[in-house]
């Protein structure tokens, strides 16, 4: 019997750009949408001082051009129903390390291999597309310290026939990716008021929850905890959360519970950050728990071998 085939062929796309993210170009393109290059560079004229993408301008000019969009946390299940119904997926995954996320086209999956097709920039010799196979249980544990957030991006008659468990979030999710634009743009109170509508809309949006603390901990509010705290119990795997949370603690010196939550966060992403091994060193120092603080600084070293530090960081090892 033959293996049914669960994968789309995308074009090879290389432009991009802050406002103009390569995965919405990749999937406007399979649309046969050209995005115009030029409104993306004079978007991009108010973000000058920045250098990662912001994925709402290029979701915004996508729209424009006429492509409808959804963004809503989803599952494994659902995304190989959008990918069978001929559409290619956007998920936001964790970055590499030190990056916070990064947004990567699923162009397919193998229920043989039992592996996730992602889109690779770089094509072969004849210009093809690329794709990196990812174990499915991997995929899933990464996605899931995102909340499983999902685009969905296709002409509004193909994206009206498909049937999303949670349809009702895209608004809310939406808010969350606008309040991260107003944030660069240090547009703090409008970030805030976004972020504030995204709960009232759905007060189970973990992603809302997250960065409304985390806006609220950049104020050193003592109130940051609670939205943490409600984020961790519809999503206990995601990893910023802790590691955002080991933060605060740690600057209001409460290293055991800052330790606690550092610790959580490496539990569920040994590999996501170095610094975060720093910060759980200096944690257990203080604690006089030194042969940890000791395998934590060389942790950071092990994920960050170039690190700047690097050599105030062996003489602290050796020192202890």
């Amino acid at each position: 019997m033959e293996q049914e085939d669960h994968q789309l062929l995308l074009p090879l796309v290389e432009e991009e750009n802050i406002c103009l993210p390569l995965p919405i170009n990749v999937v406007s393109r399979y649309w046969n949408i050209e995005l115009p290059m030029a409104e993306a560079v004079e978007s991009a004229k108010k973000y000058s001082d920045f250098n990662g993408s912001i994925m709402i301008e290029g979701i915004e000019l996508a729209e424009r051009h006429g492509l409808s969009l959804k963004i809503v946390h989803s599952s494994l299940t659902e995304l190989k129903m959008i990918i069978d119904a001929g559409i290619p997926p956007i998920v936001i995954l964790p970055g590499i390390p030190e990056i916070t996320q990064h947004a990567s086209v699923i162009t397919g999956y193998s229920e043989e291999d039992k592996t996730i097709l992602h889109y690779i920039q770089k094509g072969n010799q004849e210009g093809e597309q690329q794709e990196g196979a990812i174990p499915q249980d991997i995929f899933d544990r990464e996605w899931s310290e995102e909340g499983r957030l999902l685009i969905i991006m296709a002409p509004s008659d193909t994206l009206s026939g498909i049937v999303l468990e949670n349809n009702s979030q895209d608004k809310s999710n939406r808010l969350c990716f606008n309040s991260e634009k107003f944030n660069i743009l240090k547009n703090t109170n409008e970030a805030l008021a976004a972020l504030k509508e995204a709960i009232e809309l759905d007060s189970n949006n973990s992603t809302a929850l997250h960065l409304y603390g985390s806006m609220l901990n950049q104020q050193n509010s003592l109130e940051c905890v609670s939205f943490y705290e409600r984020s961790l119990k519809i999503n206990n795997k995601s990893y910023l959360t802790f590691n955002a949370l080991g933060n605060f603690y740690l600057k209001t010196n409460q290293f055991e519970k800052a330790e606690n939550s550092y610790s959580k966060a490496i539990e569920i992403n040994p590999k996501r950050s170095a610094k975060i091994y720093k910060n759980r060193a200096y944690i257990r120092e203080k604690q006089n728990k030194n042969s940890d603080a000791k395998e934590d600084l060389k942790s950071y070293l092990k994920y960050f071998p170039q690190a700047p530090d690097r050599g105030i960081i062996e003489q602290a090892i050796r020192e202890i």
